[in-house]
C-alpha cells in the first residue's frame, strides 16, 4: 500500500466529515505507519529498537496536524494554581476542603467553555461528554486536581488540563471522533482514589467515616462535592462500559530526566496496601521504672520500622515498603510510652510480592512482640490492586511520540494513580513527562513548559489511533 492508498483507507476509517479541511490535507503528507491486516505488517515493527533513540530531523512535528494550543494550557496551570496557593509556590489544595471546592468551579467553567456536558456523579466525580458520532463507549481521559499539603502544581493538574486541552483542540478543529469522549475529575485521588475506587467497585463502605486531610469525614466530603454518599452504586462501572482511559501524569521519580528522554509509556501501575499498627506496652514514670523492667512501647515500635525496612530490601525485586506516620503516647517527656501507632505501606507490581513482604513483617513483629512483652496489632485499612496498562494503549503512546520525533522508554509506575482503579473496568494507558530533580509531592514540584507541551500531543494522538482503532 502507498502513501496515498493508505490516506484514503484511514479517511475512510476516521469518516471524512468528521475532519476539517486543514486535518484533511494533513493526514495525507502524514508518513503513518500501516495498520495490521491492511497491506502489511506495522511499520514500527521494530520500534523497540527504536524506543530510547534521540529525535531526529525526519520526525520533526508536523505543523498541520491537530496540535493543542499552549499558552493556552500553560494560562490554565497557573490560573488552577492560585487556588490553595502557597507563598513557597505549592499548593494546599486538599480534597474537599474550599480551596479544592473553588478549583472544581474553575475546572467546569473550562470544560464548559469546551462545549462539553458536565455533571457531577454520586461519588463526587466531574464527568464532562463530548459526543461522538457512533453509538459506541466513551473514552475517558483526565485525571484530579487534589494535592497533598504543601504540594505541588503539576501532580494531577497536568492531566486534567491536559485532557481538557485535548477536547479543546477537538472542537476547534472541528473533529469529531467516533466515540464519546469524556473528561473525569476524580474525587480525592491524594486521599486514597476515592473516586475512581468507587467507579471500580473497590470501594468500601467503612471508609466514608475515614477523617480525610481536609478535617471532614469522606461521607461528609463527597456531600460537599454534590455526590451522594447514599447511592455510590450509582457511579460504578462495569466492564465494558468504558472504551478505554488514557492518563497523562508527571513521572514523580529522576528516571526520564536523568536519561533525557521526554515521554515514558507506562507498563504497570504498582499495587498498595496500608496497615495502621498499634503497640501495646506500659506507660510508667520514665524516672523510677529500671530498665529492665520496662515495657516501652516505642522501643518495640523502633525495631518494626526497622523491620519493615528488613522486609522489603531482603527480598529480590523492586518493592518498597514505608512507616511514614508514627505517634507515642501519652506523649510526655518524662512517661515511658504505653502506646505507638504508626502506618505501614508496602507496593509492588505484584499483589503476591506485596503478601511476601508482609509476611516477613508480620513474622519479626512476633518475634518483637515476644521480646518486649508488648503486643503488636496489624489492622490493613487500605488496598489498591495492582494493574498492568494494555499493550495496545502502550503502542500507541510509543507511536504518537515516534509520530511527533520524540524519544521515549517504558517504564513501571512506583506511585498510585487513578487508571490503577479504572483497569478494574477498561483497558488503560499512561503517558509520563519528566519531573525536574524528580521532586513531587513538594513545592518544587516542576516540569518543563516544553515537556508539559510533549506530554499534552501524546496524548491527543493517543486519543485519536485509540478512537480509530478500538470498537
Amino acid at each position: 500500500m502507498n502513501r496515498r492508498q493508505f490516506s484514503r483507507a484511514f479517511l475512510g476509517a476516521l469518516g471524512a466529515s468528521a475532519l476539517s479541511p486543514r486535518i484533511l490535507s494533513a493526514i495525507s503528507a502524514l508518513r503513518l505507519p500501516l495498520l495490521p491486516g491492511k497491506g502489511g505488517a506495522m511499520a514500527d515493527s521494530g520500534a523497540s529498537s527504536h524506543r530510547n533513540a534521540l529525535p531526529t530531523r525526519a520526525h520533526s512535528r508536523p505543523l498541520d496536524l491537530p496540535r493543542i494550543n499552549a499558552p493556552r494550557l500553560h494560562g490554565w496551570l497557573k490560573d488552577l494554581s492560585r487556588f490553595g496557593e502557597r507563598p513557597d509556590g505549592g499548593v494546599d489544595r486538599l480534597a474537599f476542603s474550599d480551596a479544592e471546592i473553588q478549583a472544581r468551579a474553575f475546572v467546569r467553567s473550562l470544560m464548559e467553555e469546551a462545549d462539553l456536558e458536565v455533571r457531577v456523579d454520586e461519588a463526587g466525580n466531574i464527568l464532562a461528554l463530548r459526543p461522538g458520532r457512533e453509538s459506541l463507549p466513551p473514552l475517558m481521559l483526565g485525571s484530579h486536581i487534589d494535592s497533598v499539603p504543601a504540594g505541588g502544581n503539576f501532580d494531577g493538574p497536568l492531566g486534567t488540563l491536559g485532557a481538557i486541552e485535548v477536547a479543546r483542540t477537538l472542537a476547534d478543529e472541528g473533529v469529531e471522533t467516533r466515540h464519546p469522549l469524556e473528561v473525569v475529575v476524580f474525587t480525592n485521588e491524594e486521599g486514597g482514589k476515592t473516586g475512581s475506587r468507587i467507579m471500580a467497585g473497590e470501594f468500601r463502605p467503612e471508609e466514608l467515616e475515614l477523617v480525610a486531610a481536609a478535617g471532614c469525614t469522606i461521607r461528609e466530603g463527597i456531600l460537599r462535592l454534590g455526590g451522594n454518599p447514599e447511592a455510590l452504586h450509582r457511579a460504578r462501572r462495569e466492564p465494558g462500559s468504558t472504551a478505554g482511559f488514557l492518563e497523562l501524569h508527571v513521572e514523580q521519580g529522576g528516571v526520564l530526566e536523568a536519561e533525557g528522554i521526554p515521554i515514558g509509556v507506562v507498563e504497570g501501575i504498582v499495587g498498595i496496601r496500608r496497615w495502621n499498627a498499634t503497640v501495646h506496652g506500659e506507660a510508667n514514670h520514665a524516672g523510677t521504672t529500671p530498665m529492665g523492667q520496662r515495657k516501652d512501647a516505642l522501643l518495640a515500635a523502633a525495631e518494626l520500622v526497622q523491620a519493615v525496612d528488613r522486609a522489603a530490601t531482603s527480598l529480590p525485586g523492586g518493592q518498597v515498603a514505608t512507616v511514614g506516620r508514627i505517634q507515642a503516647l501519652p506523649g510526655a517527656p518524662n512517661v515511658i510510652p504505653g502506646e505507638v501507632r504508626l502506618s505501614v505501606e508496602i507496593r509492588d507490581l505484584s499483589m503476591e510480592g506485596i503478601q511476601e513482604v508482609f509476611r516477613l513483617v508480620r513474622r519479626e513483629a512476633d518475634a518483637i512482640e515476644s521480646a518486649h512483652g508488648t503486643p503488636i496489632l496489624l489492622e490493613e485499612f487500605y488496598e489498591s490492586a495492582a494493574a498492568p496498562t494494555d499493550e495496545r494503549f502502550r503502542s500507541w503512546v510509543e507511536e504518537a511520540a515516534q509520530g511527533l520525533g520524540l524519544a521515549h522508554r517504558r517504564m513501571p509506575s512506583g506511585a498510585g494513580h487513578d487508571a490503577q482503579a479504572v483497569a478494574q473496568f477498561a483497558p488503560v494507558g499512561m503517558i509520563f513527562i519528566p519531573s525536574v530533580g524528580g521532586i513531587s509531592h513538594h513545592p518544587d514540584e516542576y516540569s518543563r513548559p516544553e515537556d508539559v507541551e510533549a506530554g499534552v500531543d501524546v496524548l491527543l494522538r493517543t486519543l485519536l489511533l485509540a478512537d480509530e482503532r478500538l470498537s
